[in-house]
């Protein structure tokens, strides 16, 4: 059987298939990251004629890897896995004497590569962490703009990772140590419930069912959307001086009956979407992907029955993503994927590239759009947030859902047109709100460039009231993708 360290290299240089520095040699890791039971490593290194075996990567036991120290050049190598010969498409290939085989260039020049797997990543042997500065899996191929995309075991290995830290964490972990949580009486006014959203500075409410003695749903800037457009186009079925008298009970039927009957997103569920303080910080993630709500209230009841319901928080994602980026910030070799260019990640809605096949199109606003439009676009689009941009579409602000509510200021909704106000006049209203939601140091944008790392993107979007990060051309501020929360998490949860 093929041996390690300086044996290894010892026969690598016999091979001839690198011409050895002045003995020279680097440490190169070969990883197989599609499961196995059983998994050997051979190559020209080996001369083909012996198998090296490879050990599975402590928590992800998809992922095996193998280590050799090998003098600088090119290599072919193939992968046995229970019995059978196979390449990793995901790596570099060629085809040689052997079919179709995965290829490694190791140079001796590390300035330019990046170190997507952690030295300290347990393995079958030690490894220098100043000289280990290269993984064979480095790239599936590159980038139009140059930058080698991630490999699919670093991919692997970082999701095994969060998956196992969001399965040891519960809610609890999600509670501040102070703060407050509104809940609303679902025989509220419309009206008077717009005005408190308004005046909390809060974007979403879980509202009680004092009959019944249970939480029974939630009131989003989706609710208010849905309302406005229905004063404006049925006027007569909605009034505004029925807003008064109008229950929150009252509206949720009503929009259960028009909207419930579709197969969309806005088909109502029949029961609140909640969890409780034991529950994994990964099953609450995935109840937020799987519904396509946007807030999970957390609730304590001390007796099987679920009566007496407590309301402790309210959960989101950026909630969840902010205890990832705080246990993860200060040990990024452990997450391979932090430090890299969010570019080289499979993950976000991109403006396609010349010579690109297109993609899924941005949807995006200028500053003199009717707000009509906008309202239109985010309920059809099914997103948080839309760019506005200017005729070089450089990004210049965002309307988000949650702005819906500045409209409440001084009764703004009564007197105005939604296809006669302007987007920019919207914002307008809510640029001196003592709570603008969303806001961040000052800056309604959450912006970075593509050569960002993923540890930069995700401490944005962990920011409350984020919900979207545009990545935007560097100078220019043009628009060339988009990142949300809801992506970084199909991509870990995967």
């Amino acid at each position: 059987m093929f041996s390690h360290g300086a044996d290894s290299a010892h026969n690598a240089s016999a091979g001839g298939v690198g011409v050895s520095a002045g003995g020279l040699t680097l440490p190169a890791r070969f990883m197989w990251p599609h499961g196995g039971k059983s998994v050997f490593v051979t190559g020209n290194f080996t001369r083909w004629s012996e198998h090296a075996p490879m050990s599975p990567v402590e928590g992800c036991p998809t992922v095996f890897q193998a280590v050799f120290q090998l003098p600088p050049g090119i290599y072919q190598y193939k992968f046995c896995v229970d019995g059978e010969w196979k390449h990793d498409e995901g790596q570099t290939t060629t085809t040689g004497e052997y079919g179709v085989v995965n290829t490694l260039y190791l140079t001796r020049g590390f300035d330019h590569i990046n170190n997507v797997v952690s030295p300290s990543t347990p393995g079958s042997m030690d490894v220098d962490s100043e000289n280990f500065q290269r993984n064979v899996s480095v790239s599936d191929g590159a980038l139009q703009d140059g930058s080698p995309r991630i490999s699919e075991a670093a991919i692997q290995i970082s999701r095994c990772r969060v998956a196992e830290y969001l399965n040891a964490h519960t809610g609890y972990d999600l509670l501040p140590d102070s703060g407050k949580v509104i809940a609303l009486d679902i025989n509220l006014p419309v009206k008077q419930s717009f005005h408190i959203l308004h005046e909390q500075g809060i974007p979403v409410a879980p509202l009680w069912d004092t009959y019944r003695g249970q939480f029974v749903g939630l009131l989003s800037p989706l609710d208010f959307i849905l309302i406005l457009r229905e004063l404006e186009t049925h006027g007569s079925n909605l009034t505004e001086e029925q807003l008064e008298t109008h229950t929150i009970s009252a509206w949720k039927e009503a929009k259960r009956q028009t909207y419930g009957r579709n197969d969309g997103q806005w088909r109502s569920n029949q029961h609140l979407v909640q969890a409780t303080p034991y529950e994994s910080l990964r099953d609450i993630a995935m109840k937020i992907l799987q519904t396509g709500v946007s807030t999970v209230p957390i609730i304590y009841s001390s007796t099987s029955d679920g009566s007496f319901p407590q309301l402790l928080h309210l959960a989101s994602l950026s909630g969840i993503l902010k205890c990832i980026c705080r246990y993860f910030k200060n040990s990024t070799g452990s997450l391979p994927i932090l430090n890299q260019p969010v570019c080289t990640i499979p993950l976000g809605t991109w403006i396609p590239r010349i010579g690109e096949p297109n993609g899924h199109p941005l949807a995006k606003l200028r500053h003199n759009s009717s707000l009509s439009s906008a309202l239109t676009l985010l309920v059809q689009a099914g997103v948080s947030s839309i760019p506005i941009v200017d005729e070089n579409d450089s990004l210049i602000d965002t309307y988000s859902r949650s702005d819906i509510t500045a409209l409440a200021k001084d009764k703004v909704y009564t007197h105005i047109r939604l296809d006669e106000m302007t987007v920019q006049q919207a914002l307008q209203l809510g640029q001196d709100a003592n709570s603008p939601f969303g806001l961040f140091n000052g800056q309604r944008c959450q912006m970075c460039l593509r050569s960002d790392s993923l540890l930069k993107v995700m401490e944005r979007l962990a920011n409350p009231g984020v919900r979207r990060v545009f990545i935007v051309e560097a100078g220019s501020k043009r628009v060339e993708g988009i990142v949300s929360l809801s992506d970084i998490f199909k991509f870990l949860l995967s």
